[in-house]
């Protein structure tokens, strides 16, 4: 870093990425700082100006100590340790110490008191709540929603029926001719763990999974205005049951209340909805199977006069953009469950979906709200 850019920073002020520190002098201060950088997108501490941006500056003395205190903290303290680089700038007001900390490779990371520290603006917090602290090992891919088993469900809320259905079109056998029981069987599917189903084997194959898993649905509701919060509405439902209905029931939901336009056709013709009928099934396909199912709250559909909004909980996995889906690229949050829905939705994973839907439907809009915690997807619909 270039004395230049210390400056510029300094002018900036605190934010996300830039800590200012006149001195250190605390292990656990320092500790918490590092863990929250690592746990978010990296960031610098900058020791050696005060919080109104001025450069007090600090002795050798001090930068021989600091040294020593960030070797011990990033060893010991931070848990995994990570690896910090430091810079030492001379300025007219004294020496400034630049502490460079990457994000971390092994997130989640700890204090010594097993505390996940995270980045809140320019300023850090204890991650506390177990959806935080399990999307922050969910990113690092150790565990992932859609295997972890749900609470009070068995083997009897499975539909057998669906399930030996859905066997026989994917392998080509009945289940009773594997010899295996059911429970073996499920465990095989990874639908099945310490006698419970996993979230993946609810949503798919479990019989009134609205009762286990109750936020896991989707709420639309149509409008014949362009305001979703007027308690006026023209269809409002919520849509439960398995996977594939919610599906199916989504997709109608939506193409029911839009226009049917006649689009060259003979007048004794159906008319053709205005956005057609594949886009909503890859897009609607996309929002259940791609959601964060570490958040507890529904899918949402807003049908409105000017547009249409399908809102997905949690924002795009990892490294994932919008201009990379825009390329095909994905990175798939829920393996197991697209693993086995793929044999049951429209639906092949493959990346091309959204570029196929985007020449098709060129008015649509992709939105990743990271700071809201949501993907949201807008049909500009046609005057």
């Amino acid at each position: 870093m270039e004395k230049t850019d210390l400056y510029d920073i300094i002018k900036r002020g605190e934010d996300s990425l830039h800590q200012f520190k006149s001195n250190v002098t605390h292990h656990d201060s320092l500790t918490a700082d590092m863990v929250a950088f690592s746990n978010g997108l990296g960031g610098k501490i900058i020791i050696g100006v005060n919080d109104l941006g001025e450069i007090v500056g600090l002795s050798n003395e001090d930068v021989r100590r600091i040294n020593n205190f960030i070797s011990s903290v990033s060893s010991q303290n931070v848990q995994p340790s990570i690896n910090p680089l430091t810079i030492n700038i001379d300025t007219p007001d004294g020496l400034v110490m630049v502490v460079d900390i990457p994000t971390g490779l092994n997130k989640p990371y700890q204090d010594k008191n097993g505390v996940f520290w995270v980045k809140s603006g320019a300023d850090k917090r204890k991650a506390t709540s177990r959806e935080e602290i399990l999307r922050m090992f969910q990113r690092s891919n150790f565990i992932h929603a859609d295997e972890m088993p749900i609470n009070n469900t068995s083997i009897s809320d499975v539909d057998i029926d669906f399930l030996r259905d859905y066997y026989f079109r994917r392998f080509g056998i009945s289940i009773d001719d594997e010899h295996l029981p059911i429970s073996q069987i499920l465990h095989n599917l990874n639908i099945l763990k310490d006698d419970k189903l996993t979230t993946t084997g609810a949503l798919l194959f479990g019989k009134n999974q609205e009762n286990k898993i109750p936020m896991f649905i989707v709420k639309a509701v149509a409008f014949d205005s362009d305001d979703f919060t007027s308690p006026v509405y023209r269809d409002s439902r919520d849509i439960t049951g398995k996977l594939h209905n919610v599906f199916r029931n989504t997709v109608d939901f939506i193409i029911s209340n839009i226009h049917h336009i006649q689009n060259g056709q003979d007048r004794n013709s159906i008319g053709m909805p205005e956005i057609p009928i594949d886009v909503v099934e890859e897009i609607v396909a996309n929002a259940i199977l791609h959601r964060d199912y570490f958040i507890s709250a529904p899918i949402k559909v807003f049908v409105l006069k000017s547009r249409v909004e399908i809102i997905s909980p949690g924002h795009l996995p990892n490294d994932l953009s919008v201009d990379k889906i825009k390329y095909g690229l994905s990175n798939t949050r829920n393996t197991y469950l697209v693993s086995h829905a793929k044999y049951i939705l429209p639906y092949r994973g493959i990346g091309s979906g959204i570029i196929l839907a985007l020449k098709k439907y060129p008015d649509m809009e992709l939105i990743d709200d990271r700071e809201g915690n949501q993907f949201k997807v807008i049909f500009h619909r046609k005057k």
